[in-house]
């Protein structure tokens, strides 16, 4: 390597002494000398941006082997090939049909909550609110708002237990219920 102006003595011997050691380690990481001088130069560079700091390394020879231990996993991880499956190995996401029909009786539940539940459940869960600007709308801290939606989602999903009774497999993934539509007459009497 040629020196940069301003490179303090002291780099420039302890890497002249491990120079060779690091090229030598690179090549045979890469199999690819090319490559294993390019990421060198990087090394150099990197201890070169030291500058008079370089001279108060206690073990300078571990900080250029750690230096270029990073710097080869950098490049690997840039340099990561992809490859492109065949369509016939593409997943089709799985499908949880009960999971997907919940959602009719999830209205009639959320007439069941208090009021403060159910707004915690349609602004945080269904609207997309996040849990900050819930805390701002309701005048809480986001430590209460945040406990505040997590005992309205117990609630909801003990009510839904309830209501539509829902049942679990060995997995607890939900299996089955019974559905349970809004009745005119039970949106009416909602708390």
């Amino acid at each position: 390597m040629s020196t940069l102006p301003g490179t303090p003595n002291c780099l420039m011997q302890v890497w002249h002494a491990h120079e060779h050691e690091l090229r030598g380690w690179l090549g045979y990481q890469l199999r690819n000398d090319a490559m294993a001088e390019d990421l060198l130069q990087d090394v150099f560079i990197k201890a070169v941006r030291q500058r008079e700091r370089f001279c108060g390394i206690e073990n300078a020879r571990a900080w250029l082997f750690e230096v270029t231990r990073n710097t080869l996993s950098d490049h690997l991880r840039r340099k990561r090939e992809m490859v492109e499956l065949p369509d016939d190995l593409v997943a089709e996401p799985q499908l949880n049909p009960a999971v997907d029909s919940l959602a009719t009786c999830l209205p009639r539940v959320l007439t069941e909550l208090n009021e403060a539940d159910r707004d915690a459940i349609t602004c945080c869960d269904l609207e997309g609110m996040s849990q900050e600007d819930y805390a701002h709308k309701i005048g809480l801290s986001l430590p209460a708002a945040k406990s505040r939606v997590q005992r309205a989602r117990k609630r909801l999903k003990a009510q839904l237990a309830s209501s539509c009774r829902v049942r679990f497999d060995e997995t607890g993934r939900v299996c089955c219920f019974v559905p349970r539509p809004i009745l005119p007459e039970t949106a009416k009497k909602a708390p």
